[in-house]
């Protein structure tokens, strides 16, 4: 659950500052007019004070009417809001929660097979981590409070394996309660005991308690932060985490000793934890590790202790997720999770390290913008910018590729490949004959269980395309589809089917062919282990180059894809294969310009100059034809449910609606879209969770799922479908149309904050994930919202106009993948766009992107919306809706939410548009359903109705009780006059 932040409250109280200093003034009227009657004969003086009291009172009634029916209302529909899961379906989705935890674990280490140990054994767990291990993420992706959570140790014991009990209340006695890592403010603190405070007599009774020990390890993360890069800077103040975002903290006083030396980030051991991890090694010989984090670690410390036998991967588990670790530490759940990033022992050797975090512009001070951040204090964005030099070499593409060329010495630099996971068995794999039909190549790969023991494998399709010294850059190795086999017990067989677009192995060439090429040549299909070792391999021939231009286009495109992203490119020397990476030292350096061209600066806008007739224009369609708006019929949107987008009816529906209308959709569309009575378009909720689906209005919530990372590592599409389904069905209980996930940004640095919700370092994986889970909740009238398009992939500075330059090869093939197979494989679904620049223009103000690419290429039908609409200095609706960005996600009036330039053809063809993208949603999903639709007032309004016929009623008595009392008064002085 997300909670309120001071920039929200900041912005309800200037939208209703008129009426409050309305009501101000009303009150002071009515003040002086009871003092200037002081003098007066008592029954003028009465009357005229009752006369102010009720006038008071009703003027009171009015103002707080029209706050309610005006800014407030959109807030007072989302708080009246109803909705509950019920119990059966919750109780199936913890079912589900814990078979995606089972298959999401993964076992990195198994050495002399000391893992399973035998339930009913003894454990000793050590660690701080192990008392308060990290279950989900900061920001949307928090656990909803209603629910209980399972932990770690519980995990164990409902396994049957008895942990220290004295080595637990060492900890607990040490510290209650993890530092928090929240979206507003980070506290980094890592709790950990001085090894001078394990006692002798604490480690005795431990070696006697069991000869097995078992350490944790864990780091949080979350949105709003990435996480940090040099701790001893965290620790002094010094650390910059963007211009808005400056919060984070840690406490090194805690721990006894300073936890971190100069040059240490937070992906490695602090001194407190290579100390307790030498104590456990010195006096246990059998330990088995627990990573219990989101983000990739550097794990070679495993090396160095030949005492820690086995290694688990276990990320955020949600609510109950945490109970499959028991069930894999003794058994019960044969492992069979696959990692989903590359783990390498060095980050500072990585090619992102010198260009991820944050940089910020010098000549870019005209457009700065203060404002009152999330914390209530003042802060100034400057416009910022990060260089994606590594082009489309992310992840294990630059590794398998850059040992293939014999840049680096692949054993000891990566310490657990892609793909990778073990099992506590045994599987061979046999790849058939590939053939091709229609644009496709297929082939069978049977998978048999030579172990002794039942369980599941994951079979890894690769392809190594033809490479030409100099040519289009290409990896060596690309995951291209994957499957996982059902459960099979010792001795069995499954055959896996595998199929894949030929297209799928084209290059995008954006320097001379401008579009994407299948070159002639030997294409290697291999069926892998991981992304570095091969099983089996066949050779696909491309007898002549396919280059899809011009008429010839890819099939699984509308029209013919080209360069769109130029002027993102930024003139950077971007990493090359060319001559085994020849220009590797170069193109990895830091950057050594602080400062944006001339050319980007002068087309560069934020709402300092893009609000003018001039700008505004320029992003118009100049052929546009004047709309009809207001015009009569009989329609409403109900009546275009099924209906195709190009139906006339759509032309007689939104004729009928005036401008206003259009923009009361487009305006307020935070956590909801809005309603339009004259069309009779009810106002539908969104809700927010990755990982679960919560109303932070009404505070009704679902179970938290496993997060992102977990459900991927699954690497089983029919468990992601599962999950999409379940949070459909959940949502549609709750009353919700509208999903806020799935998030599907890559992870190009093991850093980003948000890593936890985002799925791999790769876009086919990423893809697949996303896609089944949209189908899923789709299936059941909910629409998603893939997010966040595009290139989101740091927390830092994504407030701060953050420009990102990349080349478009990359950006295809690497940051829109994902968000590609959702479009094209699912039937309808919602796009959120992302805070983040896409090189000097705004990603959700950018028509290349959410016109060129995801409509007029990709097909897509839904409609796009903001991310959250803090405006931040450059976001507004004028600018969105030019460029395919259709709705804003803010439920209150903000200095640009409502469209101020709307005189023009273009601009009026815009609202428009965007009305319609909003309107086919929304009218073929759930909330239109016979079953749920629901027309007529929302209970507030009928509250506020009746309250108000009471206090008029009351009013109206009053009245007549001072006039009543006047006249009995006059008369009685008139007859003692007399």
């Amino acid at each position: 659950m997300l909670s309120i932040n001071m920039d929200d409250v900041l912005n309800v109280i200037s939208s209703i500052r008129p009426y409050l200093i309305a009501i101000g003034i009303i009150i002071a009227l009515a003040v002086i007019c009871m003092v200037a009657v002081m003098k007066m004969k008592k029954p003028v003086k009465r009357l005229i004070r009752g006369t102010a009291l009720v006038a008071m009172i009703v003027g009171i009634c009015v103002s707080v009417n029209m706050i309610c029916t005006g800014p407030m209302r959109t807030m007072l529909d989302l708080v009246s809001g109803s909705g509950t899961i019920t119990k059966e379906t919750s109780d199936e989705a913890t079912v589900l929660a814990k078979q995606i935890a089972e298959e999401g674990i993964v076992l990195l280490e198994n050495k002399d097979n000391t893992l399973p140990v035998a339930s009913g054994s003894k454990l000793n767990v050590f660690g701080w981590a192990s008392t308060d291990a990290i279950l989900g993420g900061a920001g949307s992706g928090s656990l909803n409070d209603a629910y209980a959570k399972i932990s770690l140790l519980d995990s164990l014991k409902d396994a049957g394996i008895e942990t220290n009990a004295e080595l637990t209340k060492f900890y607990t006695d040490y510290k209650t309660g993890r530092p928090e890592v929240g979206m507003w403010a980070q506290d980094w603190t890592l709790p950990e005991p001085n090894v001078s405070l394990y006692s002798q007599e604490l480690i005795d009774n431990a070696k006697n308690f069991s000869d097995t020990a078992m350490i944790v390890i864990s780091r949080s993360g979350g949105e709003g932060a990435d996480l940090p890069a040099d701790m001893v800077a965290v620790v002094d103040g010094s650390y910059q985490d963007g211009t808005t975002y400056t919060a984070g903290v840690y406490d090194d006083t805690l721990n006894e000793g300073k936890d971190w030396d100069a040059g240490d980030h937070y992906l490695q051991l602090t001194n407190r934890e290579e100390e307790m991890i030498d104590l456990v090694c010195d006096n246990f010989d059998k330990v088995i590790l627990v990573y219990n984090g989101a983000n990739s670690f550097e794990l070679g410390f495993i090396n160095d202790h030949p005492q820690i036998k086995s290694a688990l991967w276990a990320a955020g588990m949600g609510h109950v997720g945490m109970a499959a670790l028991g069930e894999i530490v003794t058994g019960e759940v044969n492992p069979s999770g696959k990692t989903i990033d590359t783990y390498v022992y060095d980050y500072e050797k990585t090619p992102w390290w010198n260009n991820f975090g944050d940089f910020n512009y010098t000549n870019m001070d005209d457009f700065a913008y203060t404002s009152v951040g999330f914390t209530g204090t003042e802060s100034t964005s400057i416009v910022s910018f990060i260089n994606y030099v590594e082009g489309i070499y992310v992840g294990y593409k630059f590794y398998e590729t850059a040992a293939l060329e014999g840049l680096i010495d692949y054993d000891q630099t990566v310490q657990y490949p892609f793909g990778y996971g073990l099992s506590y068995t045994s599987f061979k794999q046999e790849m058939g004959e590939i053939t091709e039909a229609d644009g496709n190549i297929s082939f069978d790969v049977t998978v048999t269980n030579t172990g002794d023991k039942a369980g599941k494998d994951v079979v890894e399709v690769y392809y190594n395309p033809p490479y030409t010294n100099g040519g289009i850059e290409k990896a060596s190795a690309n995951l291209v589809q994957f499957e996982k086999t059902g459960m099979l017990e010792p001795g069995a067989s499954e055959t896996v089917h595998i199929t894949f677009a030929v297209e799928d192995m084209a290059s995008y060439d954006y320097q001379d062919a401008k579009g994407y090429v299948l070159e002639a040549g030997e294409y290697v299909i291999s069926i892998n282990s991981d992304s570095h070792n091969v099983i089996d391999s066949k050779t696909y021939n491309v007898g002549e180059t396919v280059t899809y231009n011009g008429d010839n286009k890819r099939d699984s495109d509308l029209v013919t894809a080209t360069n769109t992203f130029d002027y993102a490119n930024g003139g950077l020397t971007y990493l090359s294969r060319a001559d085994g990476f020849a220009n590797y030292e170069e193109a990895t350096k830091a950057p050594a310009s602080y400062e944006m061209s001339a050319d980007a600066k002068s087309t560069f806008y934020n709402i300092s100059n893009y609000l003018t007739p001039e700008a505004t224009a320029q992003d118009e369609d100049p052929a546009a034809q004047a709309i009809k708006t207001g015009a009569t019929t009989t329609l409403k949107l109900a009546d275009l449910r099924g209906a195709d987008r190009n139906d006339a009816k759509w032309d007689e529906l939104l004729d009928s609606m005036s401008l206003d209308d259009m923009n009361a959709l487009i305006s307020l569309g935070g956590y909801q879209t809005n309603s339009v009575e004259s069309i009779g378009k009810v106002r539908t909720n969104d809700c927010d969770g990755p990982a679960s689906i919560n109303n932070n209005f009404t505070q009704v919530g679902s179970l938290g799922f496993p997060v992102g990372v977990t459900i991927a590592a699954t690497f089983n599409k029919d468990l992601a479908h599962s999950f999409g389904d379940y949070i459909g069905k959940m949502a549609n209980e709750m009353d919700v149309s509208g999903w806020y996930a799935p998030a599907m940004n890559i992870h190009r640095t093991a850093f980003a904050g948000r890593n936890f919700e985002y799925y791999s370092e790769d876009g086919v994986l990423s893809g697949y994930i996303a896609s089944e889970a949209c189908k899923g909740s789709w299936e059941n009238g909910v629409y998603a919202y893939i997010k966040h398009f595009a290139m989101n992939d740091q927390e830092q500075n994504r407030l701060d106009m953050l420009c990102t330059w990349s080349n478009e090869q990359a950006i295809r093939e690497i940051y829109l993948k994902p968000f590609e197979r959702c479009v094209k494989n699912v039937d309808i679904c919602a796009v959120m766009s992302s805070f983040n620049y896409i090189g000097n223009r705004w990603a959700g103000g950018s028509s290349t992107l959410m016109k060129t690419v995801l409509r007029d290429e990709w097909g897509f039908k839904g409609f796009a919306l903001t991310d959250y609409f803090g405006v931040y200095g450059y976001m507004s609706s004028d600018q969105a809706i030019r460029n395919g960005t259709d709705c804003m996600l803010v439920n209150y009036p903000t200095a640009t939410n409502n469209v101020q330039f709307r005189e023009t053809p273009g601009a009026q063809t815009a609202m428009r548009d965007a009305t319609k993208n909003i309107l086919y949603t929304v009218v073929n999903s759930r909330a239109y359903a016979p079953e749920n639709l629901k027309m007529g007032m929302a209970k507030w309004q009928v509250i506020m109705i009746v309250v108000d016929v009471i206090l008029a009623a009351l009013m109206a008595f009053l009245m007549f009780k001072f006039i009543k009392r006047y006249l009995k008064e006059k008369n009685t002085e008139q007859v003692t006059a007399e």
